[in-house]
């Protein structure tokens, strides 16, 4: 099967050093190996948040590599799974590392399956292959291992948290996480390498249909050592692996106090007036 073009991803267009500059790496990240994908993949993840600020505030988000580095390198502004994929795929790509673009179904239903509206990376590196996710928003701080016949991989730990990467017999991978009820299925997806035709009808259905959660409510994600943040709507949540989460429902202001000074996203004053004053308050 022919392997989707390099000059779709459109990267010659990628300002590398931008890049790094943001993530705060050394402008010379060391060869294209698993401990070099680990680091890059930590130093992403704890930089740029996960947020669909632009879908709320009715721009729509475009997911070409000029616009995503734009939004996210130079601006500093986070973004969803889309553009975080498609920016670290284009500097691992750069990089000299082996990737295949791929769009994943959030849980795993043979019978009624979710649309293909998360996009993820399968790495081939020197030493070994990765599953890459720098945009899940509530789950992989670093890459996992990949798999590619049936079977599982052994359990991983990332910050407190355990996750495990199937194979099923029909050959569909499902990324799975351990929790207090057992364990659970966060994505799953075939190996078809997705050209960005695909992610650009993925991304339609994921930033205008009514029944995206990403339509009609502010989502953002934060990723730190031993916590998620999460903000849904006006519910602010902070989820631990060890003990409760602490929640708290917000007001206008303190959405906007949030966004601000929780995820640190830059945002302008009318940009905050939009925020506070159309998002549904489901307080």
């Amino acid at each position: 099967m022919p392997q989707p073009s390099e000059s779709e991803w459109d990267l010659d267009r990628l300002d590398l050093a931008g890049y790094l500059r943001r993530v705060g790496e050394p402008t010379e990240p060391g060869p294209p190996t698993s401990a070099t994908l680990t680091r890059l993949h930590r130093a992403h993840v704890s930089s740029v948040v996960f947020e669909n600020l632009d879908v709320v505030l009715g721009r729509g988000v475009d997911t070409a590599l000029e616009a995503v580095q734009d939004k996210l390198v130079r601006r500093g502004r986070g973004g969803y799974c889309y553009e975080h994929a498609v920016l670290f795929a284009a500097v691992l790509e750069r990089l000299g590392f082996g990737v295949e673009r791929l769009l994943a179904r959030i849980g795993h239903d043979p019978v009624r399956p979710r649309p293909r509206s998360h996009m993820a990376l399968h790495v081939i590196a020197e030493d070994g292959e990765w599953l890459a996710d720098v945009g899940f928003g509530s789950a992989l701080v670093a890459p996992m291992p990949w798999r590619s016949g049936p079977g599982e991989t052994p359990d991983i730990e990332q910050d407190g948290w355990t996750y495990r990467l199937a194979v099923e017999p029909d050959g569909t991978s499902v990324l799975r996480e351990a929790g207090p009820d057992g364990w659970r299925d966060l994505y799953s997806f075939n190996h078809e390498p997705q050209h960005a035709s695909d992610v650009i009808m993925a991304n339609h259905f994921t930033s205008t249909h009514s029944a995206s959660p990403f339509v009609g409510q502010v989502v953002a994600f934060r990723l730190d050592q031993g916590s998620r943040t999460r903000l849904l709507g006006r519910q602010l949540e902070t989820a631990y692996p060890d003990r409760a989460a602490e929640t708290q429902s917000l007001d206008a202001d303190g959405l906007v106090a949030a966004l601000d000074e929780v995820f640190t996203i830059p945002l302008d004053d009318d940009e905050r007036a939009h925020l506070a004053g159309r998002v549904p308050d489901n307080a």
